[in-house]
């Protein structure tokens, strides 16, 4: 579960959060906010998945939802979009990886090469997208096919520690460079002054995000947990698994970038500009770089499968279709939707933010919903606690029925205000 949720929203999204929004503040609200819905949001979507034994194509109609079946393909159309311009994410990462590696050997490799453009169109980049995007489709095709157990737990427990050890390696680089205490102080010093709504919402949405949270990946990896799994503290471990991700990334990030004379809120470039910048300017800089690179790599790659495993256990769920005649299919699909968002960046953004952002925030709330309000009570509580709940069960209903969809109500909000109408303020 913990390969499930860290992905580029640990190491990429929640550090150019951090530097977007004022750094402690927002650091400190996350951590809160992660224990009081990320918590209880796996917990929920967990439930969900596990007392229909269904991913989102059948979880929601099982569960008593209205329209739960036109939901759950709704779902699984935004999940096969977004997997495509997710994968090209992907291959950037893959790109500035071999960069790295090339760097000591002589051979420079400018790694922006493979960006989109602002405007326009990159001949160069276009081919370096699609060569990369179709060869990580294919990687994860290959683990999909093989199924839960032979594919995606064995990619997993190689890649969910290298994520960590790269950090941790990054980390410890990064804290004996001149200067590094400025950007650690900045980092951990919690001011007050700097909570406002806007970093409120942001560090919630940056919860959903980062948590994997959106009525797919969790409801499917739900469906797999076993009768005498306990929700409530594998939903512990998991925010404590994911939360530890981010919080290393931005421990390794920020005091490298304050030494070096960077800008911390740089926004999104923090991870393919900044941080360039700040490796090369690291006595064997490239080596620590290629670390990085490569345990994000992982990270991401296990977030794909999560997706992929989504549309692959949806079609076998309700049509019945083998994994080996699903996985070619969704190939397919997945590659002529990752076309669009490969030509610029003015695709690229409202695209991610459709499907992204938008998809992930809806998908969610609708999982809340069915919880709280479609899902017999008795069914619920039995997921929490199994044959004997308590009061802990009990309240956590109430919480799942009224909080939880509150709050992923107003982290939506905030979305629509703050990246697709452009008015949300401090």
């Amino acid at each position: 579960m913990i390969g499930v949720a860290v992905g580029l929203g640990n190491v990429w999204r929640f550090p150019y959060m951090v530097g977007r929004h004022g750094g402690a503040a927002f650091v400190l609200l996350y951590l809160v906010l992660a224990a009081a819905v990320g918590v209880p949001g796996l917990m929920a979507e967990w439930s969900l998945g596990r007392s229909t034994r269904r991913g989102p194509l059948g979880a929601f109609e099982k569960a008593g939802l209205p329209g739960g079946r036109l939901v759950g393909w709704l779902l699984f159309a935004v999940v096969l979009t977004a997997l495509g311009y997710y994968t090209n994410a992907i291959g950037w990462v893959a790109y500035y990886a071999l960069g790295q590696a090339l760097a000591p050997l002589g051979r420079p490799l400018d790694p922006s090469a493979i960006l989109p453009p602002e405007s326009g169109f990159s001949a160069r980049s276009l081919v370096l997208q699609l060569g990369f995007t179709a060869a990580l489709l294919l990687a994860q095709g290959a683990v999909i096919r093989k199924g839960l157990r032979a594919g995606i737990e064995k990619a997993s427990r190689v890649l969910t520690p290298l994520v960590f050890v790269s950090l941790l390696a990054l980390l410890v680089r990064s804290l004996t460079l001149p200067g590094a205490g400025a950007g650690l102080r900045w980092y951990l010093a919690f001011h007050p002054a700097d909570v406002t709504p806007s970093v409120v919402v942001a560090a919630l949405g940056q919860v959903v995000f980062s948590l994997a949270l959106g009525g797919t990946m969790m409801v499917v990896y739900g469906s797999y947990l076993d009768d005498g799994s306990d929700l409530r503290r594998d939903a512990v471990l998991t925010v404590v698994g994911d939360t530890s991700a981010g919080f290393l990334a931005g421990l390794a990030i920020f005091p490298a970038v304050f030494a070096l004379g960077l800008e911390p809120g740089s926004g999104p470039g923090l991870l393919f500009v900044t941080l360039p910048r700040a490796f090369a300017g690291i006595p064997g800089g490239w080596a620590f770089g290629l670390l990085f690179f490569v345990g994000l790599l992982g990270a991401a790659f296990l977030s794909g499968i999560a997706a992929f495993e989504v549309l692959a256990a949806g079609l076998g769920d309700t049509l019945g279709m083998p994994r080996r005649r699903a996985v070619p299919l969704l190939l397919g699909g997945c590659m002529l939707l990752a076309l669009p968002p490969m030509l610029n960046l003015r695709i690229f953004v409202p695209w991610d933010l459709t499907f992204g952002s938008g998809g992930q925030t809806f998908g969610a709330l609708l999982a809340a919903l069915t919880v709280g309000w479609a899902m017999r009570r008795g069914v619920l509580l039995e997921q929490l606690g199994g044959d004997s709940p308590g009061r802990l069960d009990r309240f956590l209903a109430v919480w799942l029925r009224w909080v939880l969809p509150t709050a992923i109500l107003a982290a939506g909000a905030w979305w629509v205000a703050a990246d697709v109408l452009g008015v949300a303020g401090g």
